[in-house]
């Protein structure tokens, strides 16, 4: 915590240092007491007294409970106050808006769901966002004006150039000129939006199976086929947010995609997307392929394939590994990551088994050997992911006692 001599304000920095390390530990382990803060941040019993007393007035921590049942006197406790701040994430897809709210916490408190707009207007997206939001926040028992923050989560991604979304011709409404003007209008609140995969690998990063881990590639198989780039610890989302929109990469087995407005037209989302797997499937002689949303079709036959164990089972495993690993050999080939993360449905499904074939194939594909890992947030990772970027600029907000 070094400041420079004589420098005025320094006290007030580091005491803002200590504070924020101090809140950062109750988020992480839980309610904790003023011993156990100071061993922590190393900070003397007094100072650590006098920085929890700083930030119960502050509306930043309460005290709660005491260390009974264990050896010696009993000790306070102290927790973050859940109520110290508020922040909101939306998950945006052609179905439908998810809503929640969560607290400073991370608790979700609040969820909500509206479908699609029938109309492609954008005045039906700017009612469906804000309709989803403001039912998250009922909810939760708050009011709009409780929310400090809100990501909006959405397939493709908002060219920083222009402020059209690119990347999701089949997001109806959501590309109109002026949206993100409106919908700034209507909500009065801090807005940021995001692509939905750059934030399933945030929650990774952040609750998952990429924590402590600074370069990654995340490959996405659920709605469609994509991947986050996580470069140095930071997201890479390219010059026009484009980076990651691996189901246009050509890849062998698959035609070319001559026109990228179209989806799944091609390259490798053709080759090894959740719409592959029922046609793969059929190809290979199996009864019973199931029929409706591919995404939910391909998840039942990965699962099925796994649990029951037949040759054909076998085999559409197999075959599935190879094309997965065929596309990313050019993601490790060009990244070189430590780490390299399979979410969404129809991978998470495979489990093990999945993961050990996909691994397999792709050391024979590529030079580096990047470790291969299964996601650990299966709940509404996308929505999650919304959550703790809007929290993390929130806490920057409300733990800041410097000011």
């Amino acid at each position: 915590m070094a400041g420079t001599a004589g420098t005025p304000g320094t006290p007030r920095v580091l005491r803002a240092m200590n504070d924020r390390a101090a809140l950062d530990l109750l988020l992480a382990h839980g309610p904790l007491s003023r011993t156990r803060i100071g061993k922590l941040t190393g900070l003397s019993k007094p100072t650590a007294s006098q920085l929890l007393a700083r930030l119960e007035a502050a509306g930043l921590v309460l005290a709660t409970g005491t260390t009974e049942g264990r050896p010696g006197p009993n000790a306070q406790l102290y927790e973050v106050d859940p109520a110290a701040g508020y922040a909101a994430g939306l998950d945006v897809t052609p179905e439908r808006v998810l809503a929640a709210v969560a607290d400073i916490t991370g608790r979700t408190v609040g969820t909500y769901e509206v479908p699609a707009p029938a109309r492609k207007a954008t005045g039906a997206v700017v009612r469906q966002v804000t309709e989803a939001l403001d039912g998250a926040v009922k909810a939760a028992g708050l009011t709009r004006d409780d929310v400090r923050r809100l990501v909006v989560a959405t397939p493709g991604a908002f060219d920083p150039t222009t402020g059209r979304l690119r990347y999701a011709s089949h997001l109806p409404g959501w590309h109109a000129p002026a949206l993100l003007d409106d919908l700034a209008a209507a909500l009065a609140m801090p807005v940021e939006y995001e692509n939905d995969v750059n934030l399933v690998a945030v929650a990774e990063q952040r609750l998952g199976a990429a924590r402590g881990h600074e370069d990654f590639v995340l490959l996405w198989n659920e709605g469609g086929l994509g991947a986050a780039l996580v470069l140095g610890g930071r997201l890479h989302r390219g010059w026009t947010g484009g980076a990651g929109e691996v189901g246009f990469l050509p890849v062998p087995g698959a035609p070319l995609v001559r026109q990228v407005t179209k989806a799944n037209s091609g390259g490798y989302q053709e080759l090894a997307g959740s719409q592959a797997i029922p046609r793969l499937a059929r190809e290979l002689g199996m009864n019973d392929v199931p029929s409706g949303p591919y995404a939910e079709a391909a998840a039942t036959l990965v699962e099925r394939a796994v649990t029951e164990d037949t040759v054909l089972g076998r085999l559409l495993l197999e075959t599935y590994a190879t094309r997965l690993a065929t596309g990313l050999a050019s993601l490790v080939s060009v990244l070189d990551p430590e780490l390299v993360v399979l979410s969404g449905t129809s991978l998470t499904v495979g489990g093990e088994v999945l993961r050990a074939l996909v691994e397999a194939e792709l050391a024979e594909l590529a030079a580096s050997r990047p470790k291969l890992v299964m996601g650990d947030v299966t709940e509404q990772p996308v929505l999650r992911g919304a959550l703790e970027s809007a929290l993390a600029a929130t806490r920057d907000e409300v733990f800041d006692t410097s000011r």
